[in-house]
């Protein structure tokens, strides 16, 4: 069953163009937890560090093209400063090569900005741009 597959252990640390390199991915594959990569990319900070932080693996019975991947909190550094939170879904070939977090301190670090972090959503409404930018 996949749901008893472990997850992977690690928070994953991306750059920029890692970020829009996935989203863009999840968009091709039709997946729906995923930004739209022009938004992501007018948004994200171009030097910032974004952060995956695995919650479940996910499995598109009805789709059998679509490898089972997991979905992933995603931690987003606006070119603003703010740091705002999504979901995003990666395929294991996609997120196996990726950089992960090295120190428990700044894993946990990363846990506690996750949950203080607006959505995206509740930032885009706080900022008076509407869901509707996404």
């Amino acid at each position: 069953m996949e749901s008893a597959l472990p997850l992977p252990r690690e928070v994953k640390a991306i750059d920029s163009a890692s970020l829009i390199r996935l989203e863009a991915r999840a968009c091709d594959l039709g997946l729906s937890q995923r930004l739209d990569p022009t938004w992501v990319r007018a948004n994200a900070a171009s030097d910032g560090t974004h952060y995956l932080w695995p919650i479940m693996w996910h499995n598109l019975s009805h789709r059998r093209d679509v490898p089972r991947h997991v979905r992933w909190e995603l931690l987003i550094t606006l070119r603003t400063g703010n740091r705002v939170l999504s979901l995003l879904v990666v395929i294991p070939d996609d997120f196996t090569p990726l950089p992960k977090v090295t120190s428990r301190e700044q894993g946990m670090q990363v846990r506690l900005l996750l949950d203080r972090a607006p959505s995206v959503r509740e930032w885009l409404l706080r900022e008076g741009e509407g869901p509707g930018r996404l």
